[in-house]
């Protein structure tokens, strides 16, 4: 464990602060890039325009598609994914075109076990026997070469938005949006699926007023699309760039003043989560693994019902139903994490350190959770990490589907790229990004798998880049540890590749016991500057010395009516 303070720039810190920013915030933001007052502008005017030079690639063809279809009164059919961003991407896709006037607007989503990842051939029939005249897919479809040729063969019209990486063939459809494929010269190129599926409605939206559907008066109103955004867009980890922040502020600033759908507020509800102060981290940890436990023990349906819904007792339904399922979800989890981290500890000895790669497999485990688990086991080892589980698809049970999850400097699709090349025939198919890649691999080709996912890691990996990292914002000074001062920088947006506010400093422990019905969590009590401050350290056990150097975030503990500042440990370096 190195605990390292990231640089600051002086420059561009007291700029912001003689701009009017508060001191502290003016440093965050310093450290993270932000070289001026009007990068901080999240205003809708600030956003990247869908269209034009630097617009987004095929965008313009894909409005005018929409439009001509919804001129003739053509039936759209959606096809998302199953988890967050496809869900929220899906429910902004079927709620942006209703109120630009498609008369006939249906989604399907695909079942994890049976149907697999994206719009596939048996997907592209289902929706033709729905009587669809153009297929949209939302968070998928950049991949679905036989997909797409299936679609168009029946018929239809083929409209792919996406915003995962291409591989080396492009799918043959009408339109395609995505920031990420070749020739496409949109400066975020980090935004969601969800995203996408926004900035396809505006472009729709001003094609139609092109047309004369409409003018900029009488034209609907795309913002409370954006509480949505917000969450698919936080959901699914992708960098918050400054196009991205905007897009999350303005769905922040709706959900705080009350404007949401009924199923984001019911979501709330059931997280016991407060709307009116929501942050982030509430997208993030608490509605997103909601939303995601459908599509990972059940039916992603009741997810995106649950968003589309106007029907506030229907909402409060669904997202109980939500909520239970994410508890099963933990339950699995819980039991597949504990069995698979053993299995991971044992491909090492104690006294040494992990392989590179980590690869672990089970019979028992649920296909559903295996992400969930890989994340665990790569946080807590900090090794590139895949778990798999069997399939339960019909015809297909000598296949294994895995998740990986990846460390900073390695990057886990090239490298599953890598191993297909070395290995034909290994990898059955693959996908995803840098940190977050899935793929499918035959039963007996596991060991394989395990020993040239390992060997990709040794060559790729040094000693610097295997050892865990904790960039942290410096020493707090003592006036900022105050609780309005946390309210301050909670109400900001924070998230991947713009980290929430992490600080580092030497102190003394006072006292620390092991705290949680299954004392896994460390309650310490320390002086942090001659002051007293209570911190945790949630699923550490190991007491610390005296005197160590911490790396904490800041969160406000409310105890009868008296709101104090305390400290929730993200490290310690000895």
């Amino acid at each position: 464990m190195k605990i390292i303070a990231r640089d600051i720039p002086p420059r561009a810190a007291w700029a912001l602060e003689q701009a009017g920013v508060h001191p502290l915030l003016a440093r965050l933001y310093a450290a993270r890039g932000v070289r001026g007052k009007d990068e901080l502008d999240d205003g809708l005017a600030r956003l990247l325009p869908p269209s034009g030079d630097k617009g987004l690639k095929g965008i313009e063809t894909a409005a005018r598609l929409l439009a001509d279809a919804m001129a003739q009164n053509k039936r759209l059919v959606i096809v998302a994914d199953y988890d967050c961003d496809g869900a929220t991407a899906c429910a902004v896709g079927v709620r942006g075109l209703r109120l630009l006037g498609a008369q006939h607007v249906d989604y399907l989503v695909p079942d994890r076990v049976t149907d697999g990842y994206g719009l596939t051939a048996s997907i592209a029939r289902r929706v033709a026997e729905r009587g669809a005249d153009v297929l949209i897919t939302v968070d998928n479809g950049i991949a679905s070469v036989e997909g797409v040729a299936e679609a168009k063969a029946l018929g239809l019209t083929v409209v792919v938005t996406d915003h995962h990486l291409p591989g080396p063939e492009l799918p043959v459809a009408d339109a395609i949006v995505n920031p990420n494929q070749p020739g496409c010269t949109f400066e975020s190129k980090s935004m969601a699926g969800v995203g996408v599926m926004f900035y396809v409605l505006l472009a729709l939206r001003a094609e139609l007023r092109a047309r004369g559907v409409f003018d900029a008066a009488s034209q609907p109103k795309l913002d409370p699309l954006l509480t949505l955004v917000a969450l698919g867009t936080v959901a699914d980890v992708v960098k918050l760039d400054a196009n991205n922040r905007r897009l999350v502020a303005q769905g922040l600033r709706r959900i705080r003043a009350g404007q949401m759908p009924a199923g984001v507020a019911a979501l709330f509800h059931a997280a016991g989560r407060k709307a009116p102060v929501a942050t982030t981290f509430d997208f993030g940890f608490a509605l997103g693994p909601r939303i995601n436990a459908a599509g990972r023990l059940a039916d992603m349906t009741l997810g995106i019902e649950c968003l589309l819904t106007d029907d506030a007792g229907r909402a409060a339904e669904l997202a109980a139903t939500l909520d239970g399922i994410n508890r099963e979800r933990r339950e699995i989890e819980g039991g597949m994490r504990e069995q698979a981290m053993l299995m991971a500890e044992s491909l090492f000895q104690e006294d040494e350190e992990p392989p590179p790669a980590i690869s672990v497999f089970d019979p028992d485990f649920h296909e559903g959770v295996v992400g969930i688990v890989a994340s665990r086991i790569k946080d807590k080892l900090h090794r590139p990490t895949f778990v798999f589980a069997a399939s339960s698809a019909p015809g297909k049970e000598h296949e294994l589907k895995g998740s990986g999850r990846s460390i900073p400097g390695f990057h886990l699709r090239d490298a599953l790229d890598l191993v297909a090349k070395r290995h034909p025939g290994v990898i059955l198919k693959f996908g995803g990004h840098a940190m977050a890649a899935g793929c499918t691999v035959a039963e007996q080709a596991f060991e394989v798998f395990e020993r040239a996912l390992a060997q990709v890691a040794q060559e790729w990996l040094d000693a610097a880049t295997l050892t865990r990292r904790i960039e942290t914002d410096g020493p707090l000074a003592p006036e900022y540890c105050r609780a309005d001062m946390v309210d301050t920088l909670h109400h900001e947006v924070w998230g991947q590749g713009f980290a929430p506010p992490t600080f580092s400093e030497e102190v003394q422990i006072v006292s620390q016991r092991l705290v949680g019905e299954a004392k896994n969590h460390l309650s310490i009590k320390l002086m942090h500057q001659g002051n007293p401050v209570d911190a945790i350290w949630f699923g550490h056990t190991e007491q610390l010395p005296a005197r160590v150097l911490l790396a904490f975030r800041l969160d406000v503990n409310e105890w009868k009516g008296e709101r104090r500042v305390q400290f929730l440990v993200e490290g310690a370096q000895v």
